[in-house]
């Protein structure tokens, strides 16, 4: 494999081999020095003088997921800038065309988890610049220290003749600026002590591939009635500095990422503030476990996301059984959730019938809105959870045990649970523990609903109830069975079929309430 690198001039294009690395950091090009070059003007009278260089080149069908390409940077500089441009030649209907992905890391180099990143933005942006106090979003602002750093190239597809691709890098020297310290969210908003509280832990911003501005996002998740948002940007933790001033006694922000495999999409939910979770491997290298402990670690939660969307790369490959919930509703109600639907409900059999002494780990679900620009509605849908209060600590403990519910508003309220004989009760995700025989009575309350709708209840034996709701969408359904019939109740809210035969969208989807048989009878 050949790539052309240009590492004097603009116009003369030498030949150079790549350089073969491990598996993890990909292949390594030719490294690009400035030690020759000689010092220009900047562009204004408070600018240094500057360097620049660029390099091109053509990346065949079958590269390596990442490409790395070196640049020694000498002392005194106090700014990096990167741009890129590379070639999208036609192809035939159903053929790959080219995407090239961009990132950044610095002089503590490119290992897997290590501290090198300085950021990333995918196929977002065209260049970026880092300095001491401030970067592109997307990037993180320090400085710019004397060292190796590299540039990461990422093929996400080539097209059979290849991808043609020129990176000019420019240096500017000048007295270094100082690095402010970061401002992160609090841990705890006011709230209203236990209740229910609304939130979205997919979204995006200019920090990723979003096109809302993080004051943009806080004030959509405000109109939207959230309570709380997941600061979730693609395999950057840029957007964690960049919410100051815009929490509030009213929002929660925690902070977290998108880790953006080739193998599907993974959210770090309520992460630490500051902490990067890497993303550069696939399922057949095994690492997966290892970054969803990290994620654990930093006290946050590991949830699948869109596990069975069909973009190029969203399809998840990892499994489940790191996971500590799945979203099974992202955005708009689309087929694909419609299949993760169905995974989970037949996971949560498996939970039920495969355990010797009670039902096993079950996952909950959850539902985001994956929003990244207008139109796109924060909080549609949304993962509405019983908190203790509005804390970091409380929302993930209620989204970790399933005490939660997905609606597709602020403006659709739920009450589910299930009651024995003797006046005992479970909630949403709770379990219930009563003889197998022993009549239970499952009661779900609806207010705010479309006027289309229909509810569902749903048991591992598959649907048992269907009703209409009325006109006013709202409505009090009830039902009645026992352990031995049901070992699981959930409730889905649907809108009218758009296909005859079909079901409907969702309005409204909750975790179950589990019915656990307990020994003897009700004699």
């Amino acid at each position: 494999m050949n790539a052309a690198v240009n590492t004097a001039t603009n116009t003369a294009v030498h030949r150079r081999g790549l350089l073969a690395a491990t598996a993890a950091t990909g292949l390594t090009l030719a490294t690009v020095s400035f030690a020759h070059a000689a010092d220009r003007p900047g562009p204004g009278p408070d600018d240094g003088p500057r360097r620049t260089r660029t390099v091109r080149g053509t990346l065949p069908a079958g590269s390596p997921d990442y490409v790395y390409l070196p640049i020694e940077v000498p002392r005194g500089v106090t700014e990096l800038v990167v741009s890129y441009t590379y070639g999208k030649p036609p192809v035939p209907p159903g053929v790959q065309g080219n995407a090239l992905d961009i990132g950044l890391f610095d002089e503590r180099g490119t290992a897997l988890g290590g501290r090198g990143f300085r950021g990333w933005s995918g196929g977002a942006r065209t260049s970026f610049f880092v300095r001491a106090d401030t970067a592109t979003p997307g990037y993180l602002p320090g400085p710019v220290r004397p060292g190796t750093w590299h540039i990461a190239l990422a093929p996400y597809t080539v097209a059979p003749e290849g991808l043609p691709y020129e990176v000019t890098v420019t240096l500017r020297f000048g007295e270094p600026a100082r690095t402010p310290t970061p401002a992160y969210p609090p841990e705890r908003a006011k709230g209203r002590g236990r209740a229910w509280y609304r939130g979205d832990c997919h979204v995006h911003s200019t920090h990723s591939d979003g096109r809302r501005t993080p004051a943009e996002v806080a004030a959509a998740a405000r109109a939207a009635g959230l309570d709380f948002i997941n600061s979730s940007e693609h395999n950057t933790t840029s957007a964690h500095a960049a919410w100051e001033g815009l929490w509030g006694d009213d929002l929660l922000i925690l902070t977290g990422e998108e880790i953006t495999t080739r193998n599907g999409h993974v959210l770090a939910v309520g992460t630490d503030p500051g902490v990067f979770v890497d993303w550069r491997y696939r399922a057949r290298d095994h690492r997966f476990g290892r970054y969803a402990r990290q994620i654990r670690r930093a006290g946050g939660l590991v949830v699948p996301a869109h596990p069975h969307a069909t973009c190029i790369g969203c399809n998840w490959k990892f499994g489940l059984a790191e996971a500590d919930a799945v979203e099974v509703w992202n955005g708009p109600w689309t087929p694909d959730d419609e299949v993760a639907l169905a995974e989970w409900d037949n996971a949560l059999v498996a939970s039920v019938r495969n355990a010797d002494d009670g039902p096993g780990r079950w996952l909950p679900a959850m539902g985001n809105s994956d929003a990244h620009r207008e139109p796109d509605r924060l909080g549609h849908p949304q993962t509405v959870v019983l908190a203790e209060s509005l804390s970091r600590r409380a929302v993930l403990a209620g989204i970790r045990a399933g005490r939660s519910y997905l609606a597709e508003s602020a403006a659709l309220t739920l009450s589910f649970g299930a009651t024995d004989g003797r006046g005992r009760h479970a909630g949403i995700g709770e379990r219930l523990r009563a003889a197998a025989d022993a009549p239970v009575n499952v009661r779900l309350a609806v207010s705010g609903a479309p006027a289309d709708c229909t509810v569902r209840l749903v048991t591992d034996q598959g649907v048992l109830l269907t009703t209409p709701l009325p006109a006013a969408g709202a409505d009090v359904v009830e039902w009645r069975t026992t352990p031995d019939h049901a070992a699981y109740v959930r409730a889905e809210v649907r809108h009218a079929p758009a296909v005859p035969g079909l079901p409907g969208a969702f309005a409204a989807l909750t975790n179950p309430v589990f019915l656990d048989a307990a020994a003897g009878t009700t004699g």
